[in-house]
């Protein structure tokens, strides 16, 4: 059975402060933008898109990946 390391706390604790400063760096550029980039943000199904071709990045990534243990 190869040796699987489980994240720590550490690990956790960097990639939650990391997605929230992602949002928080999205929330204040789309507050700057113009009226009419803030009505493409919020009245489009723009997050949706984001958030669909994110997932489909992830499973790629995950199905492209050898996996642990793969190459012995």
């Amino acid at each position: 059975m190869p040796d699987v390391r489980q994240p720590g706390i550490r690990e956790v604790a960097v990639v939650a402060v990391a997605v929230i400063l992602v949002v928080v760096a999205a929330a204040a550029v789309t507050a700057l933008l113009p009226a009419e980039g803030q009505r493409l943000v919020f009245h489009t199904p723009l997050l949706i898109i984001v958030l669909i071709a994110g997932t489909a990045l992830v499973l790629w990534r995950i199905l492209r990946s050898s996996g642990p243990g793969a190459g012995s």
